[in-house]
Order: C-alpha cells, then structure tokens, then sequence
C-alpha cells in the first residue's frame, strides 16, 4: 500500500467515527439575573474537550502527508489530551508516546498506559517540549506540537464548537466562559462568533500560576510565570501561540480553592461530577454575573468528567493534607445563587 492510501483510509476512519454534537445542560446554576447552562464536552468518545482538536490534529497531518504509517504518534501534554489521543492512536492502529511533567499523577499515567500508551515522565515542566520533539525525531514518530500546530488545524468556520453552540441555543448566550490550555477553543469561539454575526463574548476563565491572565491584563502576548498550573487541563507558564490576547473579551482569575469549591458544588447541584476546570468556569461566571450585572444566558464549558479526581479533588482528606479550605468559596457560591 502506498503512503497516499493508507493516508486516505486513515482518513476515512476518522471521518466515518459519529461526531454528535455534545449536550447543551440548560439551567445548572444561577447568578442574579444570568442563567448557566453548560456545554458538555466531556460526552466524546475519549471524554475530554481535546478529543475535537487531536482529530482535526491528525486529519491535518494526515492531508499534508506528514503522518506515515507505522509512525509514533507524540505529543508534550498535562495528561488529558493523550487520553484523546490514546483513543485515536488505538483507531488507527499506532503506537504513542505522552510526554508529561514528572508530578503528573499516577492515575493519569495508569490511564495513559490503559489505552496501550507509553508515558514519559520529565522535569522540569517545559522540558515536556524539547523531549517530545527529541523521541519523535528517534523513534519514527510524529510529533503532534498541539500547542503550535492548534490553530492551522482547526476550522473556526463550521463544525465547531462555536458552530454547535449557536445551533442548540434560541438565541446567542450573551457569554461563554471557556478555560485555556493551548488557547484554541477560545479563538475559536471568538472567531466563529465573529463570523457568524452573534453578539456573544468569550471570557476565558483562568486558574492560578497561568500566564494567560497577567498577559493578557498587560497585553503582553509574551508573558510568562514559569509556574505550572495546579488545575488539570487549564493554564499555562506561558501565553501558547494559539491564544490571542486580542480575541479575548475577559479573563477572569480564579483561586484554585474557588475552582473546586465551584466544581463541587456543580456536583452537588446536578448530580454529574466534572474535572476542576469546570469549577474554574462556573466561578468565573458568578464573578462575571456580579461584576457586570449580565443577565439571561451564559454558557460554560465542561471539558472533561470527575471520576478520576475522586481520590483527589472530590477527597476531604486529599483536600485537608494539601491544605486547601474550599468554604469559605463554598459560601459565596451559595449566597450569590439563585
């Protein structure tokens, strides 16, 4: 078979997995006058808001002729999107490498290893980079470079997020609150938002240690803090190339402590359990509500479940040894609620 035709099966296969659009959770909380509704990304097959961007990450290099068969797919990643890519590797038929910072949990890496990958423990953090790029070029592999390669390869146009949104919605949200890893879904939604004439703002909701809000409060697009963030899948030491300052109608910092109070108390109120990134969003979203005086729809993305924080996040005693007080949180949450 030559490299042109397994490139277009390897397409057709990813073309031909069902793509539904993820759910529209309407009425989770309210702020005042606003109304939350949460759009639920962790319903795709691999369970994270990444599954979108390692697919169209792959389609692209596999157009491009970049992605060969027999290659290892590689990409520097906190976790979560190697379970994305895990579930397409295991579609193809090929092998994979995740590059992770050494404090990565063991839970994540055992997930990791579960889908038959191979997990690469480095620090410090930003080394994850440089290591990915260095077993890619030793081991015939294709490196994905998500945070570089994200924006080429995503489609701001149609079959979006953004595009998904607007269809399920009776009329434009007045915000969407969205977290930031590589930046592209917040591009995105700026820009299909742009494109299709709606009136709808992109807030994005920041945790702590993360670049994205001091850069973006300075309008420094080359600001870095060096730091890790502690919230899984959002946040980082640097402003990523596909986060643009610009595009950003709010970024909104959120105390780590806010975020899990927040992702708890989501819990509680509707019976799901999401990652604490939600819990980033849901907050930014009671600080948006109160600050501005927002009313009617206001969406939040959900980017991953909460099973695999049960022992963490969800955990008093995980909590308590780590010394973080959620109630203080907790009581904002309720007293601003409706």
């Amino acid at each position: 078979m030559t490299e042109a035709a397994w490139a277009r099966g390897a397409i057709t296969a990813l073309r031909a997995e069902p793509a539904p659009a993820t759910p529209l959770r309407r009425a989770i909380a309210r702020f005042g006058g606003a109304v939350v509704h949460l759009k639920d990304e962790s319903a795709h097959p691999s369970g994270k808001l990444k599954h979108r961007l390692i697919r169209d990450l792959l389609l692209h290099a596999l157009a491009s002729g970049d992605l060969r068969e027999g290659a290892t797919l590689v990409e520097a990643t906190g976790g979560g999107g190697a379970l994305s890519l895990g579930h397409f590797a295991n579609l193809l038929g090929l092998p994979f490498t995740a590059v992770m910072p050494a404090r990565a949990h063991p839970a994540q890496v055992a997930a990791i290893e579960s889908l038959g990958g191979r997990c690469e423990l480095v620090d410090p953090p930003l080394a994850i980079y440089t290591t990915a790029e260095r077993i890619a070029a030793q081991d015939n592999g294709f490196y994905l470079d998500m945070f570089n390669r994200a924006e080429a390869a995503t489609d701001w146009r149609t079959g979006n997020i953004g595009s998904e949104l607007l269809a399920q919605c009776d009329t434009p949200p007045g915000w969407v609150v969205c977290g930031a890893g590589t930046g592209i879904t917040a591009a995105t939604l700026a820009r299909h938002f742009r494109y299709a004439d709606a009136p709808t703002r992109v807030a994005v909701a920041d945790p702590g240690h993360s670049a994205y809000f001091p850069g973006w409060a300075s309008g420094d697009p080359g600001y870095g803090t060096g730091m890790p963030s502690r919230v899984p899948g959002i946040g980082r030491p640097r402003i990523e190339p596909a986060f643009r300052i610009d595009l950003a109608d709010r970024v909104v910092p959120v105390p780590d402590a806010a975020s899990i109070a927040a992702m708890r108390y989501l819990a509680e109120r509707t019976g799901t359990r999401y990652g604490p990134a939600t819990g980033t969003c849901l907050w930014a979203a009671r600080q948006l509500a109160a600050r501005t005086g927002a009313t009617g729809a206001m969406v939040i993305v959900a980017g991953e479940g909460g099973e695999r924080y049960r022992d963490t996040y969800y955990s008093d005693a995980w909590l308590a040894g780590k010394g973080i007080d959620t109630g203080p949180w907790r009581s904002v949450l309720e007293e601003s609620s409706g």
